[in-house]
């Protein structure tokens, strides 16, 4: 059996710090007792990127908001969709999950972090979600494991009513709030509604192989 081998820890602002994991060739970033994500399942985290923009396939200068680099496929997804015009915004709270990626990942990040159509911000995705008016094409959030605050509590209001008014302000017309989730939640369906999101939820095989565990993407179009 391959043993798992501790490598980085990270601390969370107002939550439990986050570590990564290798196994063998595999990473995985876990929090407590819950697998955040690893490299071995990573097609849903792709799909959030590349499904985002191909229903935003008419737009040539695409700016999207991205909340939580993660181990960078949803970057990554983006970045192949995009077109040269177009622009890719991470707001990443915890620093050294950059400093995993240029490090211990590097083989897996490429050169997505220096691509000139990607900015970073060091900040929680929160805040320039609720300074925006009208300044993204699509947000997209993977930065717990579902519409709740796993990874620290101040992330439900990236969920709540308030959040999600404030994503459709930050969205141009025709925009895309795309959520990641492990698992179907129907409070938070009914919740997009309200707030006045035509929603498409979808689900998929967590592996680009199409196995492993289901995850769900809601697709939440403004207007």
């Amino acid at each position: 059996m391959i043993p798992r081998e501790l490598i980085g820890q990270a601390d969370v602002p107002g939550g439990p710090p986050l570590r990564l994991i290798r196994h063998g060739r595999d990473f995985i970033i876990m929090l407590e007792r819950n697998e955040l994500m690893s490299s071995r399942m990573s097609g849903s985290e792709v799909a959030l990127g590349s499904m985002t923009c191909r229903r935003l396939r008419a737009r040539k200068n695409a700016r999207i908001l991205i909340g939580g680099y993660g181990m960078g496929f949803t970057l990554r997804a983006v970045l192949a969709e995009l077109g040269p015009a177009g622009r890719a915004v991470v707001a990443e709270l915890v620093p050294d999950i950059l400093d995993w990626a240029r490090g211990p990942m590097a083989a897996m990040t490429g050169d997505c972090l220096d691509d000139p159509r990607v900015e970073i911000r060091l900040e929680d995705v929160a805040a320039p979600i609720a300074a925006g008016r009208g300044d993204y094409d699509a947000i997209l959030l993977d930065v717990d494991n579902g519409p709740d605050g796993l990874t620290r509590p101040a992330n439900d209001r990236l969920y709540s009513a308030l959040g999600l008014a404030n994503a459709r302000m930050a969205l141009r017309p025709g925009g895309i709030l795309a959520v990641w989730s492990a698992a179907p939640d129907a409070t938070f369906s009914r919740r997009l509604k309200q707030a006045g999101f035509t929603v498409d939820e979808v689900q998929m095989r967590a592996r680009e192989n199409g196995k492993g565990p289901i995850h769900t993407i809601w697709f939440a179009a403004n207007g």
